[in-house]
């Protein structure tokens, strides 16, 4: 049998339910450690440049308190990798950001600006930070991925929750094909490879069937989830949907 799946659990909208007020509850930090009791393999947050709901604070302490793996999604911007150089979390998901975006929209062209992310990309990992480059599922731009020596992609599943969504059968199966492609090519490439964004409880059967892939980032469905259960079981729902 093939090894489960890793779940990142993402907590910004535990931040997003605190920052509403803005009040000291409820506090990331203690998501994260109910989190990791459910059995969370890490912990993924994402520190936007505006702030609008990790800060600099949750970062700070997560990189202390964290016990299983910290993931730091962040725009390629100097500001944001001064921040990862002080911190040294485990990892780094360089991700789009725009302002006006209510979550992430889409991946990274790497391969319109090779030059520039390799530079980050090269000074993350100078201090032992792993890099993984948010992207959509498309082979060029693994191909582009692997050619500025990231260590892993995580590929973007929007599309294909999308269509899970709007029960379009030819759709889904469709945006499926291209994350298998994406991510067979990336394993040849030699990358690690992880998937995420819209994923839930209902729709993260299909992902997890793609060998390649061995690692998950789900945020939003599981706190969503935690709001009714409570986090640590909702991240123990996910993880029994992660074996295979």
């Amino acid at each position: 049998m093939a090894e489960p799946v890793l779940l990142g659990v993402n907590i910004d909208h535990v931040a997003t339910v605190r920052q509403a007020r803005p009040a000291p509850e409820p506090d990331p930090i203690h998501a994260a450690v109910l989190a990791e009791l459910g059995g969370a393999d890490g912990i993924t947050v994402h520190l936007r440049s505006d702030r609008r709901h990790i800060q600099d604070r949750d970062v700070e302490l997560l990189a202390q308190m964290v016990k299983t793996h910290l993931n730091v999604e962040m725009a390629a911007t100097d500001e944001m990798l001064q921040i990862a150089l002080a911190l040294t979390p485990h990892a780094v998901c360089l991700v789009p950001e725009r302002p006006d975006e209510v979550t992430t929209e889409g991946g990274l062209d790497v391969a319109a600006d090779p030059e520039d992310l390799g530079e980050h990309v090269q000074a993350l990992q100078d201090s032992d930070i792993d890099v993984t480059l948010f992207i959509d599922p498309d082979v060029p731009q693994v191909e582009a991925a692997a050619s500025v020596d990231a260590d892993q992609i995580e590929i973007n599943t929007a599309a294909y929750a999308e269509a899970t969504e709007q029960r379009d059968i030819e759709l889904i199966e469709q945006e499926l094909a291209r994350v298998a492609a994406a991510a067979a090519e990336a394993a040849e490439q030699g990358l690690r490879v992880a998937a995420g964004h819209g994923l839930t409880y209902r729709n993260v059967g299909p992902i997890v069937a793609i060998e390649e892939i061995v690692e998950l980032n789900i945020g939003h469905n599981i706190v969503a989830r935690a709001t009714l259960v409570g986090m640590e079981l909702a991240v123990r729902e996910m993880k029994a949907l992660l074996d295979r």
